[in-house]
Formats: structure tokens, sequence, C-alpha cells
């Protein structure tokens, strides 16, 4: 984890100046966006850079290794030339598919369901597309969160963290090892990143850490196949699922496409109802952590109480949902906020 750190954050103003060179830069301009200047983005290289070396150096290169590194180099140089020329969201969409299938190729499938009738279900081939829906799903989630200096890169790592602590606790000790590799590297750039940004991970870093994210949760942070196996990585990665949810949600009620992006988020409500930058990063961080601790808990507690610590968590979501005003439309007053 600190050799990921140090890689990440001595790259980081590399990747900055062959941002620059490259013409990689994001202007300020649309009401989505926050910042008021021009920034580099692409610094995402350094969290990649990160991972791969810290992988090469501490991890055995068996066949599932050697397939992340490959899968996720695939969605590095998509997310590149999307920070430097733009990419539709249809040309986006068919690169993760592409990578999510090499992931399958070299051995990642969810290949167990959760019953609530005949407890585990075995997928079979359809392991394949749900690996892919997962893989995909997740990739997007991270992608969409990443809207304010830090907070991409802060939920990353502490989704790491309480994935690292359930795998620990499992014997998982590969998934483990990865999980503190993409931790450290996502906290090396965090003081590149944090406010005032000096530098964007964009499409780069933020498709790179969802969709590594995404296939260490299936390589397993919990033994065989229990019950509560996907429950974890859910609960681990809660936050960029349930922003995303919603925001199919609202758009869908709304009568806009899916696809289109809008200033609807949680970190945009917050902000509108006064809260700084840094305060709105710092909440989703605590909230993050709290979903966190609320994963590790449910990794050693009872089938009674995994439901109900879970439902619990489904309430406030509801709740939090209710009282922001989520589902309204972009720009709409909620009174109770």
């Amino acid at each position: 984890m600190i050799f990921a750190f140090l890689i990440a954050f001595l790259v980081t103003p590399m990747a900055k100046v062959i941002a620059i060179k490259v013409g990689a830069i994001d202007m300020p301009g649309e009401e989505r966006r926050i910042h008021t200047r021009p920034i580099p983005r692409m610094g995402g290289l350094s969290i990649f850079a990160a991972f791969v070396l810290s992988t090469l150096v501490f991890m055995p290169m068996d066949i599932k290794t050697v397939g992340l590194i490959l899968a996720s180099s695939l969605i590095v140089v998509m997310g590149i030339v999307d920070d430097i020329k733009g990419l539709s969201a249809t040309v986006k969409m068919g690169g993760q598919i592409l990578a999510a299938m090499v992931l399958v190729f070299f051995g990642f499938r969810i290949e167990w369901l959760t019953s609530p009738l005949d407890g585990m279900i075995y997928l079979g081939w359809l392991s394949i597309p749900a690996t892919v829906f997962w893989v995909v799903g997740i990739t997007n989630t991270f992608n969409l969160i990443d809207g304010l200096d830090g907070l991409a890169a802060g939920i990353s790592a502490i989704s790491s963290v309480t994935m690292f602590v359930v795998a620990l606790l499992n014997g998982r000790d590969t998934a483990a090892m990865l999980l503190l590799i993409v931790a450290g590297a996502a906290l090396g750039f965090l003081p590149h990143n944090f406010n005032p940004a000096k530098i964007f991970m964009g499409d780069t870093g933020s498709l790179f850490l969802g969709f590594v994210l995404s296939a260490i949760s299936i390589q397993g942070t919990i033994k065989g196949a229990t019950a509560i196996a996907i429950v974890i990585p859910v609960l681990a990665m809660g936050l960029p699922i349930f922003d995303t949810a919603i925001a199919i949600v609202r758009r869908a009620k709304n009568g806009m496409p899916i696809m289109q992006p809008d200033r609807g988020h949680l970190h945009h409500r917050l902000l509108d109802m006064g809260f700084t930058q840094r305060q709105v990063v710092l909440i989703l961080y605590a909230i993050s952590g709290i979903l966190g601790v609320v994963a590790i808990a449910v990794t050693n507690a009872s089938p009674l109480w995994s439901l109900v610590l879970t439902l619990s968590v489904l309430l406030a979501a509801f709740i939090g949902t209710k009282r922001m005003g989520l589902l309204n439309p972009v720009g709409e007053k909620n009174i109770n906020a």
C-alpha cells in the first residue's frame, strides 16, 4: 500500500505534464461542472502506473492477475483517448464490454446468486452476462461520481479498505493484497486532486478504479457461495451505486435519456444546499465510511442481523432520497432539504 501510494504521488506531476502536452484539459463552462479554470485531466495514469508496478513487484503472476492487468489496460487506453478527444457513450460502452469479456476469458465469473426461496442459484452460462453487467455497471458508477475534487479517489480508497478488511477476515489473501494496492494508488493521487485540485483523474482514472474494484470483488472477498457474498461489495461501494441508481430512475421518471448527464447527483444537491466543495466531499466520505463499517459488520453477523443491517441501510437511503428530492427534476427545489 505504501509502495503504491509513493508511486502514484510521485508520478502524478509527470501525468500532469503529459496531459497538458496532449491537450487533455478539462474546461469550465457546462452547468454541471464546478471548477472555474482549465485543469489538466488524465491523472488516472499515475493511479494505473502505481497499480501495475505494485502488482508486478508484490503479486504472484497467476492467470487471473495477468488477465486483470490486460483488461484494465484496455480500459485505461480508452480512458486516455476519451480524455484527449472525447468518445461517444456507445463507443465507451463497447470498450467496457470488451474489457469485461477479457476478464471472463481469464476466469472472472459471478457463478452464484442469492435466491430468497432456494438459497443459492448456480448461474451456469448466465455467469457470463451477469459478470459483464456487474463490471460495466460498477465501472460507470465510479465514472459518474467523479464530479468534485477528491471525491472519486477518496471513495475508491474507502471502498478498497472496506473490502480489504472483509477479504482478510475470510482468508482471501490475493484479493486483500490487490485491494491494498488500489487503496494506496488512490490515496497517493489524492493530495494532488483534493480541493483545490491541481489535476483531475479524468475517465482514465475513474473508469480504471471502477473496473478494477468490480473485478477484484468478483475474484472474491467471501469464501464460497454464501447469501451475503453479493451484499458485501454492494455495501462497500454503496455510495456510487446508490447515486447512479437514483440518477437512472430520476432521468427515466422525468423523460430524460438515461445516459444524458445532469446536475442532479448527490454531490450537486449538497452543493445547492450551501455546503462547500470540501464539506460535501467530507460528508460523502463519512457516508461511504459508514457503509463500509456496515459491510464489515454484515460479514460476521448472523443471517438475521445481516438482513436487519441491510434493510436499515435501504430505509436510510429511501428517507434520504425523499427528503433531498433526489428524484425531482434538476433545479426543482425541495422544501424538506
